[in-house]
């Protein structure tokens, strides 16, 4: 789907425009101020992506100011396609906002921190608004116009503003920015800072899309490549993201059979300084909802088949909140090789969903749960809170990990997790089974139990040791109301709850496998041994073939290629194909010099 909001729609939505004065477009001048930042896209770019962000980098950091506008015309006619009022605050101030708004006193808005128990309520303030991953009300988020980070600037334009095949001319006003205490001039005219974007989308029978900050790829924003993906598409397609931060709020419903896969597990940062705050809605106590994943970094709803992997999704701000970094409600969805920071929950999760080999770190109650989630060898980490809070109903299973670790950072001490009624009701069902899991930072009692009707709770360890030695948890002072499995009594019930299809519903999990770490070109002399390498993620087990030159190597079927005694006839380029049930995937080349 290729969301777009008509410029005229927007002004009945977003009342502050119809304020807008904006410069004539007429005139053709430049930046009046002593300084020029360097610009992206650059002054007369050509083949830029409309979901682009305008870029200034200044040779000191700069100052943001709560004036004055920043507006996109069509050079084509004119027309006014987007305004960015910069007297418009982002949203309602709280102790995650970022500077410089956090300092920022505006006209019409009181200043003062807003918390979860004290939300702005009060319709008439008005804020900046973007509409994310749709059209109605439930998709308008407050968001940040602009951000900066040291000496550059990011300009955010509202979704969807821009078209393909359109040469635009940008407008900033004087008092927006200022630089040691200097006011930069801006833009204004029509020729001062012009781009044009590219012809065309992407063909609409791709099955492969590509996301650059830098504007290299198909789209420059994750949430741009979403959008263009229609929903309920019958085959995958996979969504490449290169190294790079993406501070955005992400949100998509009711897709299909979409990989969204990250360069490198620590290189892609997805990021935002939203929270429950910021972004408020009347959450009820279960997530039926539309709009209730507003507070999240990261979140799809409605959705089936979708795999995110081997990147970093955090919540920004260091003050607690209520601010997930995953949000995900679907059925059959994957989670592999991801960080997930966040604060409060860092991943809320309602459906069948299979979490392996990830970080989960926030301040408490990490993981909310409403689904059945299947984690394996994943690293909990809570900086205050308990580890999870349960909510599954008797409907479906709860959280299940095998092979995990439950830690905490400093001297925090906590509890694997919480059961608390929560708006009038509790949650009698829920259950959490943790088999060959190690912990350290734990209270002695493990889990918490408070509120009513507990009696088909199901608390359960298998095989608990000591994250510190390898040593088995002394179990003497647990919650009496937790289970512990032993071989003898309960190898029926270890052996389900370690199969992901017992506990998702007959689903069994399966992706295509994906490279982490890629063979390196290596220089060596003859006759000393040297080995290429590559490391992957695969659910099931795969296959290796390398190649040399592109002709298969015989014998040469795993992870590492190793010749023992390499000659100058060796010299080449190798690369190895990883395979499994689900697909294949081809290395980088690694080039091989020999002296």
């Amino acid at each position: 789907m290729t969301s777009r909001v008509s410029f005229l729609l927007s002004l009945v939505s977003l009342p502050f425009l119809l304020l807008a004065s904006p410069s004539s477009p007429g005139g053709q001048s430049p930046v009046g101020a002593s300084f020029e930042p360097s610009r992206f896209p650059a002054h007369a770019a050509t083949n830029v992506n409309p979901d682009t962000r305008l870029v200034l980098t200044f040779p000191a950091p700069p100052t943001l100011h709560n004036a004055g506008e920043i507006r996109i015309y069509d050079a084509s006619n004119d027309e006014l396609v987007d305004l960015l009022d910069m007297s418009i605050p982002p949203g309602p101030k709280n102790t995650r906002t970022p500077a410089p708004y956090d300092s920022l006193v505006y006209d019409h808005i009181p200043n003062k921190l807003y918390t979860v128990r004290e939300p702005d309520t009060n319709r008439t303030h008005r804020y900046q608004i973007n509409y994310i991953g749709g059209e109605t009300e439930a998709d308008a988020y407050h968001f940040y116009p602009v951000l900066i980070n040291g000496n550059t600037v990011t300009i955010h334009p509202h979704n969807n503003r821009l078209a393909y095949g359109k040469r635009y001319y940008v407008q900033i006003d004087p008092g927006v920015f200022s630089l040691d205490g200097e006011p930069f001039a801006g833009y204004t005219g029509s020729s001062a800072w012009t781009f044009t974007t590219k012809g065309a989308p992407p063909a609409a029978t791709a099955t492969a899309l590509v996301v650059a900050a830098d504007g290299t790829g198909d789209f420059n924003t994750v949430q741009g490549a979403l959008d263009f993906i229609p929903d309920e598409h019958p085959g995958r397609i996979t969504v490449f993201v290169r190294n790079g931060r993406y501070e955005e709020i992400v949100y998509f419903r009711n897709k299909e059979n979409v990989t969204l896969i990250g360069e490198d597990r620590e290189g892609v940062l997805i990021c935002y300084a939203n929270n429950g705050v910021f972004n408020n809605s009347p959450h009820q106590r279960l997530p039926t909802v539309s709009y209730h994943n507003t507070r999240s970094v990261f979140a799809l709803t409605g959705s089936k088949g979708i795999h995110i992997a081997n990147m970093t999704i955090r919540s920004l701000g260091e003050q607690p909140a209520q601010a997930e970094a995953l949000l995900v409600k679907g059925d059959e969805l994957i989670v592999s090789h991801v960080n997930i920071e966040g604060s409060g929950d860092a991943p809320q999760a309602t459906g069948n969903i299979y979490i392996t080999d990830s970080k989960i770190q926030g301040f408490g109650d990490n993981v909310l749960g409403y689904g059945a989630v299947f984690f394996r060898r994943c690293d909990f980490v809570s900086t205050y809170g308990p580890h999870m809070w349960i909510r599954n109903s008797d409907a479906n299973h709860g959280n299940v990990c095998i092979d995990c670790t439950f830690r905490t950072i400093g001297e925090v001490e906590t509890t694997i997790a919480r059961t608390n009624d929560n708006g009038g009701s509790g949650f009698p069902y829920c259950e959490a089974v943790l088999i060959n899991c190690a912990m350290e930072g734990i209270r002695a009692e493990g889990w918490s139990v408070k509120g009513e009707g507990i009696t088909h709770i199901h608390y359960w360890e298998y095989n608990s040791v000591s994250l510190d030695d390898g040593q088995p948890i002394d179990m003497s002072e647990r919650n009496p109301i937790a289970r512990q499995l032993t071989m003898e009594a309960d190898a029926e019930l270890i052996r389900q709850y370690s199969d992901p299809a017992f506990v998702l519903e007959g689903w069994q999990p399966a992706m295509a496998p994906f490279i982490t770490a890629q063979p390196q070109s290596v220089r060596t002399r003859q006759g000393e041994a040297v080995t290429l390498a590559v490391q992957c993620a695969s659910i099931e087990a795969p296959t290796y073939q390398w190649f040399k030159e592109e002709q298969p190597l015989p014998g040469a079927t795993a992870a590492e290629l190793h010749i023992a005694k390499p000659r100058r006839r060796d010299e080449a380029s190798y690369f190895v194909l990883i395979s499994n049930g689900e697909g294949s995937v081809r290395s980088e080349a690694a080039v091989l010099r020999v002296e």
